[in-house]
């Protein structure tokens, strides 16, 4: 399953639930609800992040001001997680017999290490 995403702030562990975006041209720092997909150039933010951000003098912070709340799950975690379920039920393929056993009798005898294998001649 796809784990959540987390702050882009260095060392925060947290799950990201805001968005930063940086308007350049009007010299502003957007910071928003998370954004649905992470995008190049900007940031996601956990709460503690998002609510302190500041923005370099001279620049406007534009911040939401409802609650940030973590995205709800996508269908892509809902199918990674039942594929991860049918996975984990699927029983165990047969393991070959161990090399060390016997071969039945009349069965001629092969040697294994790794993967090469030694046929002996033919009588």
């Amino acid at each position: 399953m796809r784990s959540p995403r987390r702050c882009s702030r260095n060392g925060c562990p947290r799950q990201a639930v805001a968005t930063l975006t940086y308007v350049y041209n009007e010299s502003t720092a957007v910071v928003g609800p998370l954004a649905a997909f992470a995008e190049p150039h900007t940031y996601d933010l956990c709460e503690p992040h998002a609510r302190s951000l500041t923005a370099p003098r001279g620049w406007d912070v534009v911040r939401h001001e409802g609650e940030f709340e973590p995205p709800p799950p996508t269908t892509d975690d809902l199918v990674a997680l039942a594929e991860a379920v049918r996975e984990a039920a699927r029983p165990a393929p047969p393991r070959p017999p161990a090399d060390d056993q016997d071969p039945p009798p009349g069965a001629p005898h092969t040697g294994r290490r790794g993967h090469l294998r030694v046929i002996p001649p033919n009588h």
